[in-house]
């Protein structure tokens, strides 16, 4: 079983796609899944009853907070990231290098290493398109070896997982 580093933002559909399109099939496809969400995905999660379903689809505990010093570390180190949905916040959070929560930590601790596969499969509204920096955003990250893809409310976001190697 090869460890996929799952990670997900707060956007719309989390609550009903996230286990049904990523989680549980990615476990289905033979990954061992280490998921983190940002807080407010997690806050979501819980708010909606939704976590418990996201929580049965690994046997790893699911976070959004980092450890206490001294705490064993939770999860393995993935050479697959999957980061999704991820909204247009996070994505140029990450692309600007911030990590001001578990899930950017995770993702911007190993962007650009050799040998660590990320997709990013992010959600936007259309307008977003038009920010002058969104394009940078993306080509920073693209330029880091990050494959891009935008989720799109009419198809599964099974989808992203056909990117992974």
């Amino acid at each position: 079983m090869r460890d996929l580093g799952l990670v997900a933002g707060s956007c719309g559909g989390l609550d009903v796609r996230f286990a049904g399109e990523l989680a549980r099939p990615a476990a289905a496809r033979g990954w061992r899944t280490a998921i983190t969400l940002t807080p407010t995905a997690m806050r979501w999660l819980e708010s909606t009853g939704a976590l418990a379903d996201v929580e049965s689809a690994t046997d790893l505990p699911v976070r959004s907070a980092s450890r206490l010093p001294g705490e064993p570390r939770p999860h393995p180190d993935p050479s697959v990231f999957l980061f999704a949905p991820a909204s247009a916040n996070s994505v140029a959070k990450l692309a600007l290098g911030i990590a001001d929560n578990q899930a950017l930590t995770v993702l911007g601790d190993v962007l650009g290493a050799p040998g660590i596969t990320i997709v990013v499969a992010y959600q936007i509204q259309d307008t977003r398109v038009h920010h002058p920096a969104w394009q940078r955003h993306l080509g920073t990250l693209a330029e880091a070896g990050v494959t891009l893809h935008r989720l799109d409310v009419g198809r599964p976001w099974t989808e992203a997982l056909d990117l992974l190697p």
